[in-house]
């Protein structure tokens, strides 16, 4: 029996489309493999210059400790040498910017370390509303002193989360430091108020149970173009900030195995959403 030219035809082209298609399905892994080593030997490099820079951070902070008490003890000789008081108070006003500046920039090696170290969290079952209950008492004299007003809006039932309560505060007090420098522009007769808020969070079928801890402001609002950059780090507008605080909030967050979201409406304030994981 003869066989048409035809199914040859189409057996040649066949093999011909089958060929064709595992060259690209082979060149497709081929690259693959390579971005994979490449990005496992960027994630190398920058796990060595990650410890490398926290030691050096480290380094650099014990000194600056050293500076800040040698300041403070140079400020009480001025003080204790009798010197006539148009000679004293210069001296005096340039150790006391030399203590203040020292201690920023312990600020700062603090905020990167935290935000470069490895994040190893001790957790417990945590209600909530212990938690920002404690925040509000230790805010408090701080913000009265910036003129704003810290209301709390807590459930009458647990808000149960399974939590490093130490970092949690952490972030939060973050957030709300962060919310307490934007409204230092709004002026009266505008208020300054800061709500901490705590809720369970309805969830669909088959989904999780999550808990939300809310801080809101009353402050100029965002751009919605900087939603998403503000929590990068030494991204900043404040000045003498370090640009870390919100990017530290959101890592201590994620750890958690939780999230970030930020609500802002310009003129009107902002709304930072921390969403975790909830316990029964």
């Amino acid at each position: 029996m003869l066989v048409a030219p035809a199914f040859y035809f189409g057996l040649l082209i066949g093999i011909a489309i089958c060929t064709f298609a595992f060259a690209i399905f082979l060149r497709r892994r081929t690259a693959q493999a390579i971005a994979a080593e490449r990005r496992a030997i960027e994630a190398e490099r920058l796990a060595e210059v990650g410890a490398m820079t926290s030691g050096l951070a480290h380094e650099i902070k014990n000194p600056l400790s050293s500076v800040v008490l040698n300041a403070q003890l140079l400020r009480e000789g001025v003080i204790d040498s009798q010197l006539p008081a148009d000679q004293a108070q210069p001296l005096i006003r340039k150790v006391d910017t030399l203590a203040r500046e020292t201690l920023r920039l312990k600020d700062i090696l603090e905020d990167f370390l935290r935000f470069a170290g490895r994040v190893r969290l001790d957790r417990d079952s945590c209600d909530l509303r212990t938690l920002v209950e404690e925040l509000s008492d230790f805010v408090h004299p701080q913000s009265e002193q910036a003129g704003v007003l810290i209301r709390i809006d807590l459930p009458n039932h647990p808000i149960m989360a399974q939590v490093d309560a130490g970092l949690i505060k952490q972030a939060i007090l973050n957030l709300m430091l962060n919310s307490m420098q934007a409204m230092e522009s709004i002026v009266a007769p505008a208020r300054r108020e800061l709500i901490l808020r705590v809720e369970r969070l309805e969830t669909q079928t088959n989904q999780s149970p999550e808990v939300c801890i809310h801080v809101i402001d009353t402050g100029p609002g965002i751009a919605a173009s900087l939603l998403e950059e503000i929590f990068r780090p030494y991204i900043t507008s404040k000045k003498g900030g370090s640009g870390l605080g919100l990017a530290v909030a959101r890592r201590i967050v994620e750890e958690h195995g939780g999230a970030i979201r930020v609500f802002s409406e310009i003129g009107r304030g902002s709304d930072f959403r921390i969403s975790l994981p909830a316990i029964e």
